[in-house]
């Protein structure tokens, strides 16, 4: 980093302080958001630089000039552009004492495994907590991945900065936050003070996100002005994953999807997550699609029990004893799911707790019509799931013919060809007879070429 002083905690860097002399001697008065460079980030008037992450189309709605966020779902709204150095003004008032939400700074487009909300530093907008650990009076953390320094140190150890005082003021009234990030430095000013900051961060460029949690939050004046960018820039790992162009396919509500008819409410909409009790039947998207990347969080949520599965060699061949019978080995063992791609049961990308993991493509392995060489393919090369009870993420793409499927992070089925695999479908939830829980899914559809269809936003 250039210009910054050997105490970055306490001093601003160089360029921002010359920034700031240029412009004031002091910290601006709360709304002071119209001064020289400052920008609005919200138009008053809709949501138009704005994507809604993971949340219903009544979660944020815009009335009277402000934003208006019902709180429910829990998730996020973020800013199509991403950011690095900047200052950054906003009011927010909660409708209801003990109310809870977030600013967050330098976010992914999308959220974290099994989260609601994304890898970011959060700027807390809560009403009426105090406790020793965190507070209502504007603390500022690392979430989901990301990493801070506090300017003053947690008394748990923890990537917190807690404020100095308190000046928030209680619901309904309105308050003022002033946020300059700079270089991976940030310092929060509430209601004309600034209280609390954090340095060494990363990521330290990437979207702003507006938080729902749980309860009717308001914003108003969001104003952006635009700082020189870092010399040298941020790095690869310090800079937010970029909008590849996901859409979400669940929003809170099973809008979009469709139960078999007698089979209804056995797929419940709780919050941010799609609980499936095991019961009724497998759940359809009412879209179809082509060349997709998929990703799909999912979670099993029925009681583990010790059983003997097969094993299920690299070949996709099932290991046998010497008589004869099938090897077995004893495995926690919760269910069995997966998902249809393009709607063909065939081409399920399998979830279960087989010695082998999950992401097999059952219908291709077990096919004995097919070379051996397309039967490995469709074979996990390592079981890649998470214990029982924690939250497992898919990143599946499917091109033509070819699938390659990643879980948590580690490629399992990689350019796998799928023979006579319907070239459109539906993506199915499958019901196998086991509670399951998904969350955050998102689809990019692809055209010929491999690209996001209708593109990405920067």
């Amino acid at each position: 980093m250039r210009g910054i002083p050997s105490d970055p905690r306490r001093l601003l860097p160089v360029a921002l302080v010359l920034c700031a002399l240029a412009s004031c001697a002091t910290e601006p008065p709360p709304g002071h958001g119209g001064d020289a460079g400052f920008r609005p980030l919200f138009n008053g008037q809709d949501l138009a630089g704005w994507r809604v992450v993971n949340g219903g189309p009544d979660t944020w709605t815009v009335r009277d000039g402000m934003i208006v966020c019902s709180g429910r779902p829990t998730g996020v709204m973020r800013t199509e552009r991403a950011f690095e150095n900047f200052v950054l003004e906003l009011e927010y008032r909660h409708m209801l004492p003990g109310g809870n939400a977030g600013l967050f700074l330098w976010s992914d487009p999308l959220p974290a495994r099994g989260q609601p909300f994304t890898r970011s530093i959060e700027v807390q907008v809560m009403d009426g907590v105090e406790t020793e650990h965190y507070t209502s009076d504007g603390d500022v953390f690392a979430i989901h991945g990301a990493v801070m320094t506090p300017d003053r140190p947690h008394p748990a150890g923890w990537m917190r900065c807690l404020p100095s005082e308190k000046r928030a003021l209680p619901s309904p009234e309105w308050n003022h936050y002033r946020v300059t990030c700079v270089d991976g430095t940030l310092e929060l000013a509430v209601n004309g003070a600034v209280v609390s900051g954090g340095h060494d961060i990363s990521p330290r460029r990437g979207f702003l996100c507006l938080e729902a949690e749980g309860s009717e939050v308001h914003f108003r004046n969001l104003s952006l002005r635009e700082l020189p960018p870092s010399d040298p820039p941020p790095t690869e790992e310090q800079r937010a994953e970029p909008d590849r162009g996901f859409v979400a396919l669940f929003d809170g509500t099973l809008a979009g999807w469709r139960e078999q008819d007698g089979k209804l409410g056995h797929w419940q909409a709780r919050d941010w997550t799609l609980d499936y009790d095991g019961q009724g039947e497998s759940l359809t998207s009412e879209r179809s699609f082509g060349d997709f990347e998929l990703i799909a969080d999912w979670q099993w949520t029925g009681e583990a029990r010790q059983a003997a599965l097969p094993v299920v060699l690299r070949d996709g061949s099932v290991a046998r004893e010497p008589d004869g019978r099938e090897r077995t080995a004893l495995v926690q063992d919760a269910g069995d799911s997966g998902l249809y791609l393009r709607g063909s049961s065939k081409a399920q990308v399998n979830i279960w707790c087989w010695p082998i993991g999950s992401g097999e493509v059952h219908g291709y392995r077990t096919d004995a019509a097919l070379p051996a060489e397309l039967r490995a393919a469709a074979t996990p090369r390592a079981a890649a799931d998470a214990p029982i009870g924690k939250w497992n993420r898919f990143h599946i793409t499917l091109r033509g013919e070819r699938l390659t499927v990643v879980l948590n992070g580690q490629t399992v089925i990689e350019d796998a060809a799928l023979p006579g695999i319907p070239a459109h479908g539906p993506l199915v939830l499958q019901h196998h007879g086991a509670p399951i829980r998904f969350a955050n899914l998102y689809v990019r559809e692809l055209d010929g070429q491999g690209r996001s269809v209708g593109g990405a936003s920067r």
